[in-house]
């Protein structure tokens, strides 16, 4: 039983050198080895993006809906996020 499907795809000019570019490079042995992993980095992300919606978002939109005092105004995150941006500016 065959394990793989053969596919004809249409890249970009910029995608399709920087996929020569790989293979001539010797990061990789095939144009195909390079689609493949560049898709298997998709599906990571994916799943990540996934699983931080599973594990963090539903959960604090559950506790929100639970409880909306719990919510800050937008002056509010305005103000947390300008001080963390002169903490992160300041310490760099």
């Amino acid at each position: 039983m065959r394990t793989t499907q053969q596919f004809s795809v249409t890249l970009p000019i910029e995608m399709a050198n920087l996929v020569k570019t790989k293979v001539a490079g010797g990061e990789y042995a095939t144009e195909s080895e390079v689609i493949r992993d560049g898709l298997r980095a998709l599906i990571a992300r994916d799943r990540a993006v996934d699983n931080w919606l599973v594990q963090e978002v539903a959960p604090a939109y559950d506790a929100l809906k639970a409880d909306p005092g719990r919510a800050l105004s937008l002056e509010q995150v305005r103000e947390r996020l300008a001080a963390q941006h002169k903490l992160i500016t300041n310490a760099v």
